[in-house]
């Protein structure tokens, strides 16, 4: 008798949550921006569809989409907390997709991983939500309404936030 082979694809409460953050991420950046929006929206399908092919390369290039819309809806004036919470969406999409289809690979599709996707999602909000408040507070304290200084911290933030993602 011949065991049935193991479902290697990414477990679906990963690809879900990936989706979420990922829309939550576009929605923000739209509020910031619509053409940011737009673009880190094309990012959302892109994470969608790397997590769903199992592409580790498009997911790399579906975040830096998404990267490349933020900077585009801080250059054109975008509100800095939509950006920084889209930031902390963006980079919580990506980190989940790479996990489901780590998950998947290592355990399968049938396993119960929605506590092992809750945690690590729940984890990486919380560093994400601290590096938002440095940052902002941070905003706040130096920047005095100058659009460059907003997007020099922005993009500081985004880099301590894949820091402390890793």
């Amino acid at each position: 008798m011949s065991r049935p082979e193991r479902d290697d694809r990414p477990p679906t409460a990963a690809v879900l949550g990936s989706l979420v953050a990922g829309s939550v991420a576009s929605l923000a950046a739209a509020l910031a921006d619509p053409l940011g929006g737009a673009v880190v929206g094309l990012a959302a399908v892109a994470l969608l569809a790397g997590s769903l092919r199992r592409a580790h390369r498009l997911l790399s290039w579906g975040v830096g989409v998404g990267v490349v819309g933020l900077v585009v809806a801080g250059y054109r004036g975008g509100a800095v907390e939509p950006l920084l919470a889209a930031g902390v969406g963006l980079a919580l999409a990506w980190d989940l997709a790479d996990h489901g289809i780590t998950l998947g690979r290592q355990v399968g599709r049938e396993a119960r991983t929605r506590r092992n996707v809750a945690v690590h999602a729940g984890t990486n909000l919380l560093a994400g939500g601290l590096s938002v408040a440095v940052v902002y507070g941070t905003y706040l304290t130096a920047a005095g309404n100058q659009p460059i200084a907003a997007l020099a911290l922005l993009l500081f933030g985004a880099v301590a936030l894949a820091s402390a993602l890793r």
